[in-house]
């Protein structure tokens, strides 16, 4: 029995094999030559053989770019982005230990990118806000009582923060567009003492205010009694003897036009005539 003859594959012709080879990694390279950078971002080209990182043209924009294929590009995000540090440690002026809750408002400056990838990295949040917000923040607190620091000081070392964050990072090619102290812990026993002092000061104030409001009432008083005097005094000095006969009788020839009966007698005490009727 012969045995069962097994197909033949086909033959492929001589030199095919070399051209598919280089025909692949051509593929391969021509797909890595194809660079999308996306909305909000922006590329940093790498040339292998022309000096690494470019530093001295601008950084790829959004859109489709075609590269080198032994280049590489870095893509950067270039909107504003928020890094939030909770219950960073730092200490007031008298050595007590303070937290902070701090948002930090920054973004790569985009002229800037080359420079930024070639010093720092893709990681410069962790190499440049970090560091800079905890320096900045120990600096300036450092500065304060826990007493500024829990009631009228928040804002100014907020903006103190601010300014000394945004010269440090804007160096190191990152821009800081604000700063924000979200919360001041304080250790309870200090919090607890300083909430009595601010009740108490309260207090202190409403009782002051009930004071000058006394006092002023008092004066308000005194300036109208003093007044009514001097207008009594004005009055009793003007009315002499004389001018008081004068009404007198003025007085008296009117109730003697009068239709009721009466009895005037002239000659009454002080000169003045008395007047007898019913009405």
């Amino acid at each position: 029995m012969n045995r069962q003859q097994q197909p033949q594959l086909p033959q492929l012709p001589k030199g095919i094999f070399p051209i598919i080879v280089i025909v692949i990694i051509a593929l391969i390279l021509f797909s890595k030559s194809f660079v999308t950078v996306d909305r909000g971002e922006q590329g940093v080209l790498w040339k292998r053989f022309n000096g690494g990182v470019v530093i001295d043209e601008p950084a790829l924009g959004e859109g489709f770019h075609l590269v080198a294929p032994w280049n590489k590009v870095d893509i950067y995000n270039v909107r504003q982005q928020n890094m939030f540090i909770r219950d960073m440690e730092v200490l007031s002026s008298n050595g007590l230990e303070i937290k902070l809750d701090v948002s930090v408002l920054y973004m790569p400056k985009i002229s800037e990118l080359g420079l930024l990838h070639k010093t720092k990295g893709e990681n410069y949040d962790q190499v440049v806000i970090i560091p800079e917000i905890r320096s900045a923040a120990r600096s300036v607190v450092g500065r304060y009582t826990p007493e500024q620091l829990y009631s009228s000081k928040r804002d100014a070392i907020q903006k103190e923060i601010y300014e000394e964050i945004k010269i440090k990072a804007s160096s190191q090619h990152v821009q800081i567009n604000d700063v924000l102290v979200r919360d001041v812990t304080l250790p309870p026993t200090i919090k607890d003492a300083i909430e009595r002092k601010l009740g108490q000061e309260q207090e202190f104030l409403e009782y002051e205010f009930r004071l000058q409001k006394a006092k002023k009432e008092a004066e308000k008083q005194i300036i109208e009694a003093k007044g009514k005097a001097d207008a009594n005094r004005i009055l009793s000095a003007s009315l002499t003897d004389k001018i008081l006969r004068d009404k007198g009788i003025e007085a008296t020839l009117k109730l003697a036009e009068s239709p009721n009966s009466k009895v005037v007698i002239v000659g009454g005490k002080d000169g003045m005539p008395l007047i007898l009727g019913n009405n």
